[in-house]
């Protein structure tokens, strides 16, 4: 598929579920929200319908996200099936780490492409101040199943988000993880979706300056790594990389590759813009895939040129609290 621009989509972000487990303070309000009801969500079977129409089309990466995607029942077992889809080269899953250590074993039998941790912090009280999650043992437990996945031979990267006053004095030690722990540790720059509208992000030049005082000067990696929008720099000593997602500042717009199909079946162009292609209405009024597919090549060809974010890109619309990034898909 090749959008308006020239730019060749071929990598899908997949939401199996809004739910999750963590009340993190820049997703989700910490007394919740009405979660979307079963009948309001794809189904496996229009799960594995939709992949199929998509990688007809030239789909070849997903990424399975949620919410936290394994709080869904039989999670895996979707993923397994979603890897068997024709056409699908690379199966890669998002997760908090909460439930993943009894899961491991089956996901590296798939088997994954990667995992990707959302590890925001290293200490148990920060972990309990941005997730709302007060049991013992964590972030340790998710620092064991990430060793364990790594034994298993999937490749791991830890996505962290820097908060202005809250975690930015353990930003060395989480990029520290990826000197022999991991694969790759992200800075992810704070986008003003839902209750991250009201926060004060960090930039990433700002994030690079911290690290580079305690590690020396960061070189810029030049081959490609992943299937995403960081940017990847080395350090001296590192095997793995440390990389920046500068959706603020710099944008990546210009190279985007991705769809986005939510929990409740509506695939999006981008992730800022309101335009949506109502993929479950579709699936469950018995349209044939070709109809569907023909549907899934206008919305393509409407895929705006960038984000709204920020100025980077005109159309500036900063404060996008009327999205949340658990509905979308993070």
């Amino acid at each position: 598929m090749v959008d308006s621009y020239g730019r060749a989509l071929d990598y899908l972000r997949l939401s199996i579920t809004d739910r999750c487990n963590l009340r993190c303070l820049y997703c989700m309000p910490k007394d919740g929200v009405e979660w979307k009801s079963h009948d309001a969500i794809l189904s496996f079977e229009e799960i594995l319908t939709s992949c199929r129409i998509l990688a007809n089309r030239g789909i070849r990466k997903i990424k399975i996200t949620g919410g936290e995607f394994l709080v869904r029942k039989d999670a895996v077992n979707l993923i397994r099936k979603i890897k068997a889809v024709p056409g699908i080269e690379e199966l890669s899953v998002t997760t908090n780490g909460l439930l993943l250590e009894p899961c491991l074993e089956e996901l590296a039998a798939v088997p994954l492409s990667g995992i990707n941790i959302s590890l925001n912090t290293l200490s148990a009280q920060t972990f309990r101040r941005i997730s709302g999650y007060d049991k013992p043992g964590y972030p340790a437990a998710v620092l064991q199943s990430i060793e364990h996945a790594r034994s298993l031979g999937i490749p791991v990267k830890i996505n962290c988000v820097p908060l202005k006053n809250i975690n930015i004095n353990e930003l060395v030690d989480i990029a520290a993880l990826a000197e022999k722990t991991v694969d790759a540790v992200r800075f992810i720059e704070l986008m003003p979706i839902g209750c991250a509208a009201k926060m004060e992000s960090m930039q990433a030049e700002d994030i690079r300056a911290i690290l580079e005082q305690h590690y020396g000067k960061l070189q810029r990696v030049k081959k490609n790594i992943g299937n995403g929008p960081a940017v990847y720099y080395s350090a001296a000593g590192f095997s793995g990389t440390i990389g920046m997602i500068n959706a603020m500042t710099e944008g990546f717009c210009e190279t985007c590759n991705r769809l986005r199909l939510t929990p409740e079946g509506l695939l999006k162009p981008c992730l800022s813009s309101d335009m949506t292609l109502d993929l479950r209405s579709l699936l469950r009024s018995g349209a044939s895939d070709e109809y569907i597919s023909k549907c899934i090549e206008e919305i393509i060809a409407r895929k705006p040129a960038g984000h709204s974010f920020s100025g980077i890109y005109g159309n500036v619309k900063k404060n996008h609290t009327d999205k949340d990034m658990f509905r979308i898909g993070g």
